[in-house]
């Protein structure tokens, strides 16, 4: 018999192979400073792209204040226990009832997490009988949610509409066989590429087949839509997502998540979430803030605004300039480029060490060999100064990239590698 532990010594994975060359640098960096468009990396000044407090309200002063208050009224333990048990408050009701009017639904539950309540409601929204089809870039807290549904799932191409459409037919026939029902799962906006989910075509299919529609909107709540209720208002849909999500770690730059639907459904929700029945409420100070944060979402457009001034200046910007951004129609604004991996990581060095650029980097294996992906988060915090130092950066790596200098440069990271 083998020792568990014997596999972890002989293959570290493939990102944890990298990990004497890219730990704390590449890999779980320390930026330090105060949350905002620059802050410092090993003790330089960096114009950040990595942060993904869209509106800017990490270090609001009115949002400051509001935490700080909220620490000395509260403290960081109140309260205490499970809500089910005694972690129940008026503010974690009121803090609901805001959420669900602002995305336009009957009710709302709190998360603690958005990845944890992702995996959750999945699972407590299926049974072995129930089939699921989802999206098969969606992000990896709807994966290990489906990974324990105990029934049948398929996956649909990625934004392919005619793929989803096969998949719910096998799993219609399946469904007619097994008793259940089917649940189709797609994301607001996809947080690696910036693509908006195909909500509007997804829920015409509804005209055909019978499923219940959950949306996880953790990169479009707040960003998109008229007032900012996310991508399903964005795409004139918001009444035919059956079951809404979405997490403050984004545009509200805090800690928690919500579901939000038809009252019913988040009864049921609410006592049978095992992530939230059997863990500690929510901490007064977070809901506290959470609140005051949907308050600026809701009576200050002008955040929104700027962001998106922002986000057209960047994206219009590196089009201008030949550079390859996908398909985004978000925030999200990922840059694609050719190049191995140890080109990626000289890219990078030299994008911190010579142009003060933080953004983060994406290589294989969440992307295919042979492509570096650099993701910047515009935020309203970003100015067009900070865009044109930016623009002017990525035409210098990309020249380096294409005459070879990185390809010399990463020698000496192939060679302590092996390779």
């Amino acid at each position: 018999m083998k020792d568990l532990f014997e596999k972890i010594y002989k293959d570290k994975g493939p990102l944890g192979k990298w990990a004497s060359q890219a730990e704390g640098y590449f890999v779980f960096p320390k930026l330090e400073g105060q949350i905002s468009n620059r802050m410092k990396f090993q003790g330089k000044d960096v114009i950040t792209w990595s942060i993904n407090d869209y509106l800017g309200l990490a270090n609001h002063p009115e949002i400051r204040k509001v935490d700080a208050q909220a620490a000395a009224d509260y403290g960081s333990a109140y309260p205490m226990g499970a809500r089910m048990m005694s972690g129940h408050t008026d503010l974690h009701e009121t803090l609901q009832n805001e959420l669900a009017e602002f995305v336009g639904k009957e009710a709302a539950y709190l998360l603690n997490f958005g990845y944890q309540g992702m995996v959750s409601t999945i699972d407590a929204l299926v049974n072995k009988n129930d089939i699921i089809v989802y999206d098969v870039d969606a992000h990896a807290c709807i994966i290990d949610g489906v990974r324990l549904h105990m029934g049948k799932r398929f996956t649909y191409k990625h934004n392919d509409v005619e793929s989803l459409e096969k998949n719910l037919e096998r799993a219609t026939k399946m469904a007619e066989q097994t008793g259940g029902g089917i649940l189709v799962i797609s994301e607001g906006v996809f947080g690696m590429r910036g693509e908006q989910g195909r909500l509007k075509e997804i829920v015409a299919l509804k005209k055909k087949f019978n499923f219940r529609f959950l949306v996880d909107d953790a990169h479009g709540f707040g960003t998109l839509g008229k007032t900012g209720a996310g991508a399903g208002e964005e795409q004139g849909v918001q009444d035919d997502i059956d079951v809404y999500f979405a997490t403050f770690a984004k545009s509200m730059a805090g800690t928690g998540a919500f579901i939000a639907g038809d009252k019913e459904i988040m009864d049921y929700l609410k006592y049978n979430l095992r992530s939230q029945m059997f863990a500690k409420s929510l901490q007064m100070q977070l809901v506290v803030g959470a609140r005051k944060r949907l308050e600026m979402l809701k009576t200050m457009p002008e955040l929104k605004n700027k962001l998106w001034e922002n986000v057209n200046a960047l994206q219009s910007g590196l089009k201008e300039r030949g550079f390859d951004i996908g398909t985004t129609q978000s925030c999200v604004t990922p840059v694609y480029l050719k190049g191995s991996i140890p080109e990626a990581m000289a890219l990078v060095k030299d994008l911190r060490e010579n142009f003060g650029i933080f953004c983060s980097i994406v290589v294989y294996p969440v992307i295919p060999k042979g492509l570096i992906l650099l993701r910047l988060i515009p935020t309203a915090a970003h100015t067009l100064e900070d865009i044109k130092i930016t623009l002017d950066a990525f035409d210098s790596i990309r020249t380096r990239l294409e005459n070879g200098t990185y390809q010399r440069l990463s020698a000496a990271v192939m060679a302590a590698m092996g390779e």
